[in-house]
C-alpha cells in the first residue's frame, strides 16, 4: 500500500495544477453542447441542470475527500484542493444559472419558487456557502484572513450538507443515485468528528500530528 501511495504520489506532483482546471472545465461546455444538438433527452434544461449539479456534488465529495487519503492511504492531493473548490462554485453557478434563466426565466418566479419550495431553499443555501469560500480561495485571502480562512473554510461540510441534501429531496421516489452520494457526504463529515484518532491510522501509522489537521 506504501509503494502504490508513494508511486500516486510521484505522478501528482508532476500534474501542473492548471491541467486539472482545464480537465475539470471541459464538461460545462460539453454538456451544453449536448443540450443544444439533443444529447440530454426530451427536456434539454432539465438534463442540463442535473449534470451541472450532480457534478458540483462529485467535486464537493471528491474535496472532501483529499484529507482522508492523505492521512488513512499516505496520498496527497492537497495541491489539487484550490483547484477543486474553485471549479464545485463554477459547476454550482452554471447549475443555478441553467435554472433560473432557462427554466424558470424569471425574477419574481425565481425567488416565489425558492421561498415556496424547501429543496430550493435548502439548494440556494448551499450555494450560498460557496460564495465566500471560492471569494476567498487565493494567497491574498489565507494571507488577510490568517487562522480564520480554515475556519470559514469549514463552510464546505455545511455545503456539501446541504447539496446532498438537496438531492435526495429533489429525488422522486426511491432512487439510490442520491442516496450513494449522500452516504459518501455522511460519511466523509463523520470521519471528522472527534473520534480519538480512529480514523487516522493509515499506511503509515497514526498519520497526523497537531499541526497538521487539515479540514
Amino acid at each position: 500500500m506504501t509503494r502504490l501511495a508513494d508511486a500516486l504520489n510521484r505522478v501528482a506532483r508532476r500534474i501542473p495544477v492548471w491541467a486539472v482546471y482545464l480537465l475539470l472545465a471541459l464538461p460545462i461546455p460539453w454538456f451544453f453542447y449536448q443540450g443544444l444538438t439533443g444529447g440530454l433527452g426530451r427536456d434539454p434544461v432539465k438534463g442540463l441542470e442535473h449534470f451541472y449539479g450532480l457534478w458540483a456534488l462529485r467535486l464537493l465529495i471528491a474535496g472532501l475527500a483529499i484529507t482522508p487519503l492523505r492521512r488513512v492511504f499516505g496520498v496527497s492531493l492537497l495541491r489539487f484542493r484550490r483547484a477543486i473548490g474553485v471549479m464545485t462554485f463554477v459547476y454550482a453557478l452554471a447549475h443555478l444559472t441553467v435554472w433560473a434563466l432557462l427554466d424558470v426565466q424569471g425574477l419574481s418566479r425565481i425567488w416565489a419558487d425558492i421561498l415556496k419550495r424547501p429543496y430550493l431553499t435548502i439548494g440556494m443555501a448551499g450555494f450560498l456557502c460557496l460564495v465566500p469560500l471560492a471569494a476567498t480561495s487565493n494567497n491574498w485571502s489565507l494571507r488577510r484572513l490568517g487562522a480564520r480562512w480554515r475556519k470559514l473554510h469549514r463552510l464546505t461540510y455545511v455545503a456539501a450538507l446541504l447539496a446532498a441534501l438537496h438531492f435526495l429531496w429533489l429525488a422522486k421516489g426511491f432512487q439510490l443515485e442520491p442516496l450513494v452520494y449522500a452516504g459518501l457526504v455522511a460519511g466523509l463529515l463523520i470521519y471528522r468528528l472527534p473520534l480519538g484518532g480512529l480514523w487516522q491510522k493509515g499506511p503509515r501509522g497514526w498519520a497526523t500530528r497537531k499541526g497538521q489537521q487539515g479540514s
